[in-house]
């Protein structure tokens, strides 16, 4: 028999992190090859970081002059604390990218769509960590292979 709701660490989530390309790029990040997710210092932001699990789903966001989801990372940690983080109430996670979009899904677009009414991205535009629902996720990968 299994424990009550041990099917909850089986289910992963999806999020956006965004970043201004001209600090950290999709294209640098993929050159990399993986990178710790700091810097986040908004409470709600911190608390969706504080979310994330290994495995989750991660769309690479850049912000500035281009506003468009440009790529796919994974988690490659929990979130854990900040070592750099003296109070000790920032968390970090680990990722790694995954692969970049056919094309970029500009949040003009984003916007114009029925499908994101309750994204955050949409409603909370300057939030910098956020969590992405199943058909949201399914309907920016359609829309970035058009």
């Amino acid at each position: 028999m299994f424990a009550r709701g041990w099917w909850f660490s089986l289910v992963h989530m999806n999020w956006l992190f965004k970043e201004e390309p001209s600090s950290y790029s999709f294209h640098q990040f993929s050159k990399d090859g993986s990178t710790s997710w700091v810097g986040v210092r908004n409470p709600v932001a911190q608390k969706h970081l504080r979310s994330v699990k290994k495995g989750d789903r991660v769309f690479f966001y850049h912000t500035g002059n281009e506003k468009a989801v440009v790529g796919i990372a994974k988690a490659t940690s929990d979130a854990y604390p900040d070592p750099n983080d003296k109070t000790g109430k920032l968390a970090v996670v680990d990722i790694a990218p995954v692969q970049s979009l056919k094309r970029p899904v500009t949040l003009a677009e984003i916007k114009a769509s029925k499908a994101f009414a309750e994204f955050p991205l949409t409603r909370l535009p300057r939030l910098s960590v956020m969590p992405v629902s199943d058909a949201e996720w399914k309907e920016i990968e359609r829309m970035a292979s058009t």
